[in-house]
């Protein structure tokens, strides 16, 4: 079995998600009391907080090369970060380090393209529908993303930041969430991206009439398949 490196932290609420989500992978597939062999680097998230409202991008990429560089020393076969906002800077943490970063839109969009879609909605931070690294990369695996209109991005975005990385679970976000996605399955989304780690926090499958790509999910389990697959 493999190391696998997490570079977390971003929430850390989404990061325990990620370990769960390892190791219960792990124990599905090889059971008796099996779990992950893994390494994580937790940030101060209002460190990368700071950067991304000062627009320092550069700052954060340097934070995050470095936690990577420290995970690769200490064994790390891949590299995950725990997040999809901060895969804009994906490839300078890439290029700082000799082991594979294993990208969480480039997992998403497999599994997208796997049943057949080519036009999904997205809900995530304001940083990741509006700027252009992660929706430029969907296209590039021939995926349409559609985001929400200007208003409804920014209830997203807060709940995101002012709830959910806080631990926060509100039953009238939920309907917030339900609403926006609806009206993106009504503009043609024929499956619904949840582009924030954090937003497996507060909806699920059954809270959108289309079928879900949990990018916290997704990433988990390609984790995983490096790691025991190679």
């Amino acid at each position: 079995m493999k190391t696998i490196g997490l570079i977390g932290g971003m929430s850390w609420e989404s990061t325990a998600v990620y370990y769960r989500i390892i190791n219960e992978l792990v124990r599905e597939k090889l059971g008796d009391l099996h779990s992950a062999r893994c390494l994580l680097h937790s940030v101060n998230f209002q460190e990368i907080v700071d950067c991304q409202k000062a627009g320092d991008w550069e700052r954060a990429a340097g934070i995050l090369a470095e936690s990577a560089q420290g995970l690769e020393r200490a064994g790390a076969d891949c590299i995950l970060i725990c997040t999809n906002t901060m895969h804009k800077i994906a490839d300078q943490v890439a290029s700082a380090i000799s082991i594979p970063l294993l990208h969480i839109a480039d997992v998403t969009a497999a599994q997208i393209l796997a049943q057949g879609k080519r036009t999904v909605g997205m809900v995530a931070t304001q940083y990741t529908m509006e700027q252009g690294f992660y929706i430029e990369r969907m296209k590039r695996h021939g995926i349409e993303v559609i985001v929400p209109e200007a208003d409804d991005r920014a209830t997203v975005h807060n709940i995101i930041f002012g709830e959910l990385c806080a631990g926060r679970i509100k039953e009238s976000s939920r309907e917030q969430y339900r609403r926006i996605m609806q009206k993106l399955v009504d503009r043609g989304a024929e499956g619904m991206i949840f582009g924030c780690t954090e937003i497996t926090l507060l909806v699920a499958q059954e809270d959108v009439a289309v079928p879900i790509f949990d990018t916290t999910y997704l990433h988990a389990e390609a984790a995983i398949r490096f790691a025991l697959e190679g």
